[in-house]
């Protein structure tokens, strides 16, 4: 009897540890996924933060369909440097890093101006789900939606897509320090578009991050309760 009943104790009590364990385990692996992602790639560690905070919220509620991969636009980097980052979350490796363009009128080599208006030809932050390949007038392109309202929710009505341009280039680099702007879209090298829009088509998060207290005060995707703090 007291055997059987000592058999009950330690079940319950490595049930419960178990379950703990499980309790803690997605707060503790998005802490290490972003201390892991940011030394690794040299991201920004807030832009990692924010991104799989979103990244797990809009996985559960259905909303990113192609779950493997999360990009990140790092806009606190300039332009001369490659901050598009793409990772396979599944592996925690980075699929490509390249270089992306802000809009004209965010800035020169930094971005630092943002907008959500028609004709502001700025880029803006946050979070977008990709959508469908299409061909325009800057050949294959990659539709977006803003999923945040009032910060990028105009996307589609200004046109903005991912798409390649012959201004994002490292000779332009080379003579003048930064590379070309666009009109707000993230342009990506004409020689990687391809590759980029197929593996990150289909419903997968894009985030374009820069370091603003006005974006963060705004975005409920990362003011509603986090995963992490």
């Amino acid at each position: 009897m007291k055997k059987s009943f000592l058999l009950i104790l330690l079940t319950f009590g490595l049930s419960i540890q178990g379950f703990n364990k499980m309790s803690f385990n997605p707060i503790s692996n998005l802490v290490v996924k972003i201390e892991l992602l940011s030394n690794k790639f040299s991201i920004s560690k807030e832009a990692i933060k924010h991104a799989l905070n979103a990244y797990e919220k809009l996985k559960l509620s259905g909303q990113i369909l192609n779950q493997r991969y999360l990009t990140i636009a790092d806009f606190s980097k300039p332009s001369s440097e490659k901050r598009l980052f793409i990772i396979d979350i599944n592996k925690m490796e980075l699929v490509l890093q390249t270089l992306v363009a802000h809009g004209r009128n965010s800035g020169t080599l930094f971005a630092k101006a943002f907008s959500n208006k028609n004709e502001s030809y700025q880029s803006s932050l946050g979070f977008y789900i990709t959508g469908d390949i299409y061909k325009g007038k800057h050949g294959m392109s990659l539709q977006l939606s803003g999923i945040e309202s009032g910060i990028n929710d105009n996307a589609k009505k200004r046109a903005i897509v991912m798409h390649g341009a012959n201004y994002v280039n490292n000779q332009l680099i080379k003579q003048q320090g930064y590379i070309g702007r666009s009109l707000g879209c993230p342009a990506v090298p004409q020689n990687e578009v391809k590759e980029i829009i197929h593996t990150i088509k289909g419903a997968s998060l894009l985030y374009i991050y820069a370091p603003s207290n006005n974006y963060t005060k705004k975005s409920k995707l990362i003011n509603e309760p986090a995963l992490i703090g």
